[in-house]
């Protein structure tokens, strides 16, 4: 991609697009739970119901201007807004620079993109409401894999889509091994998730594979203790497992092969 466009002009490119895509986001975090279309009505203020015009939209800025209330009846706007729409600019902004770095071909840049995106938005919805909705995860199969076959063909390296469907079958069984074992433990939308988070993590190989789906582990087991140790949750309290997974899938696409490297070279295994 540095062969296309400077670093310094894609990165800025990808936060703009992010924080238009953050905008988008609000919308499908707030309908996708209730099964409303996330295309009609458009949006409007939730308390009166004005239409949102097109300037009182604008991602942040917006937001800024109103002082964070409706233009038409100054019922306050949740900081929520506002904040995916920078997180996900930020987010974008950091995928788009990972394609001058060696974490990954630049070819793959769409994909993460799409898995930015969508990674906020379920990581919000099972937050608030502890699901995965399949209007997200199961369309996510069919773009991850087209996806995922366009970079192949523009890298020439047809074999990672073995690895890519081997990835989504061994991380989908593994995650339906442990819901079925422990019913209450692990619910169907994170296996779901897995197979798709698989897919990815198997087309950049092994190491990505292995590292990102343990990762998420890791990091639930370090939350879930640190919750305990503060007094704001139990053995007993369920906490939404998704979020853990795309975290530990962030950390297979941008480390997972050089952290197993390291670790069969500590080893002596390598």
């Amino acid at each position: 991609m540095s062969d296309v466009l400077p670093w310094w002009l894609i990165v800025p490119l990808a936060g703009l697009l992010g924080a238009l895509i953050g905008s988008f986001l609000n919308v499908v975090v707030w309908r996708v739970p209730q099964g409303m279309s996330i295309v009609h009505p458009p949006s409007a203020c939730p308390e009166c119901g004005h239409r949102i015009a097109w300037h009182d939209n604008v991602p942040v800025v917006s937001w800024l201007l109103l002082r964070g209330r409706c233009r038409s009846c100054g019922a306050r706007i949740s900081v929520r807004y506002p904040l995916v729409e920078a997180g996900t600019a930020v987010a974008f902004a950091l995928t788009a620079w990972g394609a001058y770095a060696p974490w990954y071909p630049a070819a793959l840049l769409p994909v993460l993109l799409y898995w930015a995106a969508i990674g906020i938005a379920l990581t919000l919805i099972d937050l608030e409401h502890h699901r995965l909705p399949n209007a997200i995860v199961l369309p996510s199969y069919v773009v991850t894999a087209v996806l995922l076959v366009l970079a192949s063909v523009l890298t020439g390296d047809y074999g990672r889509l073995l690895t890519a469907l081997i990835g989504a079958v061994a991380l989908f069984a593994f995650y339906w091994i442990l819901a079925r074992s422990y019913p209450g433990g692990m619910g169907f939308g994170d296996v779901k998730l897995a197979g798709s988070l698989g897919m990815l993590l198997g087309w950049l190989g092994w190491g990505a594979l292995i590292v990102g789906g343990f990762s998420a582990f890791v990091l639930g087991g370090v939350v879930g203790l640190a919750l305990m140790v503060g007094g704001r949750a139990s053995r007993k309290t369920r906490i939404p497992f998704g979020p853990f997974m795309l975290l530990g899938a962030a950390v297979g696409v941008f480390a997972g092969n050089a952290i197993a490297d390291l670790y069969l070279t500590i080893t002596g295994i390598s």
